[in-house]
């Protein structure tokens, strides 16, 4: 199987830039959704980086009333605080925007109002330093901490496990993914919120989930495991989180105990489910696409910092021969300096964008992958 190109901006200057092999320093900063953060980080000549500063800013206290992000809320909290955080990132790193090699924001997928913010932030001052710029992909900063934090280069297999996106996907080189597997319905980020919410847990849902099912009993539930044994390795979480509502509704009012057995039953059929789904994409990997002497899985993405998740995960690594690898808990979620980072990367093989780059609330990391069978809209964007 090939693997695809992510789609990228055109590039603005004539003749195209060309792969830079000395050391990097890369401003990042990232606003898709309801972190504001802003990082500097530092790229070798061998191709190794370190973190100079990486600043993060959680809005959950404005959204908590409402259940849930509020777009318009998120939107107004990065202006307001966007230009302290850069300022804070750029003192921590001890350096100056002359020392700077390039300004990289991301560009998509996330909220519109975010992504404008902080991308227009980005080209302002990529104008006025004479500065590169680079429009990042999220998806595609996830996928590519692992070199930050690990030193792993393509090519591995990858599962994303976010709030809006659950794939599997072969990591060829830095901008070529080719998608093996999604979900049909609801993201596993959006599964967990969904049933903190349902269960009366506090936002953000899935270090909610987690907590209450370190207390649990996890065989007291007897919950489906989605899409168990189907050959193509595609996820479904939506009739999973309809099992919890049943479960609680047959026996409300619910207890503490009954909340913390409901989340160990739904973790473990989570759990269950993934790494079921990633075996297969296992195979696929091994025996069709990179037969490498040495393999590598990484996980990434926000519900990547769930440990029960981890453990399953690197036991499964250990089964199949490959080895594991994820980020630390902090560079789990939203972060610039996974932005950062893959600015320096895409600009140490020659690329930029140009002033004109847009936001995409849209951007798959393999634009051809044809929807899973039987996925709804949300599955057929992922």
């Amino acid at each position: 199987m090939a693997a695809m190109t992510a789609p990228r901006p055109a590039e603005a200057t004539g003749g195209g830039p060309q792969p830079r092999s000395a050391g990097l320093i890369v401003l990042g900063i990232e606003t898709s959704c309801d972190e504001t953060s802003a990082a500097v980080v530092m790229r070798d000549a061998a191709g190794c980086g370190r973190i100079l500063s990486n600043i993060v800013r959680s809005q959950w206290e404005q959204h908590r009333p409402f259940g849930g992000v509020v777009p318009e809320i998120a939107a107004r909290a990065h202006v307001e605080c966007l230009d302290q955080l850069i300022e804070e990132a750029m003192r921590t790193a001890g350096l100056s925007f002359a020392e700077l090699d390039a300004i990289a924001a991301t560009a998509g997928p996330g909220l519109i109002g975010g992504l404008m913010v902080g991308l227009v932030t980005a080209k302002t001052m990529a104008l006025v330093h004479a500065k590169p710029l680079l429009a990042i992909n999220h998806l595609e900063a996830h996928a590519l901490t692992v070199g930050l934090t690990d030193g792993l280069a393509p090519p591995y297999l990858l599962l994303l496990v976010s709030g809006g996106h659950t794939q599997l996907l072969t990591v060829e080189a830095v901008g070529k993914y080719h998608r093996i597997g999604s979900t049909i319905d609801d993201a596993l980020g959006e599964a967990f919120d969904k049933t903190a919410k349902l269960l009366g847990l506090p936002m953000p849902g899935g270090p909610a989930v987690e907590k209450m099912a370190s207390k649990g009993d996890q065989h007291r539930f007897a919950l489906p495991r989605p899409m168990l044994g189907r050959a193509e390795p595609h996820f479904s979480f939506a009739g999973l989180k309809t099992a919890v509502r049943h479960a609680a509704l047959g026996i409300a009012p619910l207890s503490e105990t009954d909340v913390a057995d409901l989340c160990a039953s739904f973790q473990a059929a989570v759990a269950e489910s993934v790494i079921d789904r990633t075996r297969r994409a296992m195979e696929m990997h091994a025996t069709k696409i990179a037969p490498l002497p040495a393999r590598h899985i990484v996980v990434a993405g926000g519900v990547a910092a769930n440990l029960a998740l981890r453990e399953a995960l690197t036991g499964l690594a250990a089964e199949q021969g490959y080895e594991f690898h994820a980020p630390p808990l902090n560079l789990c979620g939203d972060n610039a300096a996974m932005i950062a980072w893959t600015g320096a990367e895409r600009l140490a093989a020659g690329g930029i964008d140009g002033l004109n780059a847009p936001v995409r609330p849209r951007w798959p990391l393999d634009a051809t992958a044809q929807p899973a069978l039987g996925a709804g809209a949300k599955g057929a964007k992922a």
